[in-house]
């Protein structure tokens, strides 16, 4: 009678999972298989979706970029939130105040408007020249514009939006026993000591929660490369992140976009 009434609470989120993730995800799958352009019905094609996106070039530079901002923004993000949680954890006033300032980049860092800003600071007579300017270095580099600092840039931006790991992290670091450290400090334990055999294994699930869901936000970003890039991907398809490429691709052309949607589908879904 427990597992049904357990099973009873939970269903309006199985039946909502069900419906609108897994059905959809089995009729993507299937959909990889055949060619279809919505229109028409779909004529089953076996493999050949996915040997063109094997040939595809812009398919791998797409995972190319999109592995290489995951896995240096994502990292980057992380340490600099947790630096920052354990710098509001000491306590300090107005400590609320600061809390919030630090979380609007992660409420606005996504919109339109922040990467059009972005996109503007970053140009040759942008914000960021005009400042290096007033300290004598004078450069007329658009960071956007070349392929060596254009993926940084984005880079750049996901560090700015913190913020929600840093609100994650900062309710993990209070659930940690004060006692802990008291009893520490009491056996001579020094505060990298501290760090490294209380505050690191205590807080190890906050930890992987934030890794997860910021590589599963890394590995869809669009909205900042879109605008950055002017939804071209370039200069040189050095911001060609793989959800771009797959709003570039035409529907009615048998690539990697109609192959593997359900990957997409999955992805986006999780974030």
């Amino acid at each position: 009678m427990e597992d049904l009434s357990g099973y009873a609470f939970i269903s309006p989120w199985l039946i909502g999972f069900i419906a609108f993730s897994i059905i959809p995800i089995l009729f993507s799958l299937y959909y990889s298989f055949t060619k279809y352009d919505i229109l028409g019905d779909p004529v089953f094609n076996g493999l050949e979706n996915f040997r063109t996106m094997a040939t595809d070039e812009l398919f791998w530079q797409s995972l190319k970029v999109t592995f290489f901002y995951a896995f240096i923004s994502v990292p980057l993000r992380l340490v600099f939130a947790f630096f920052v949680a354990m710098l509001f954890n000491r306590g300090t006033r107005a400590i609320r105040v600061y809390q919030a300032i630090y979380y609007v980049p992660s409420l606005v860092g996504g919109s339109i408007a922040v990467a059009v800003m972005w996109r503007r600071l970053f140009m040759a007579d942008g914000a960021l020249n005009a400042a290096l300017a007033k300290i004598g270095i004078i450069t007329d580099i658009s960071w956007i514009g070349d392929p060596d600092t254009a993926i940084w840039t984005l880079i750049v931006l996901a560090l700015w939006q913190f913020g929600s790991s840093m609100l994650i992290f900062l309710a993990g670091l209070r659930q940690i026993p004060k006692e802990l450290y008291e009893a520490a400090s009491i056996d001579g334990a020094g505060a990298l000591r501290k760090f490294s055999h209380i505050t690191v294994p205590q807080i190890t699930p906050v930890i992987f929660f934030n890794l997860v869901m910021q590589l599963i936000n890394g590995f869809t970003v669009f909205t900042q490369a879109f605008v950055v890039s002017g939804g071209s991907g370039d200069p040189l398809n050095s911001t060609l992140v793989y959800a771009l490429y797959l709003y570039q691709v035409p529907s009615s052309t048998t690539t990697w976009a109609t192959a593997v949607p359900w990957l997409g589908y999955w992805s986006s879904s999780s974030a």
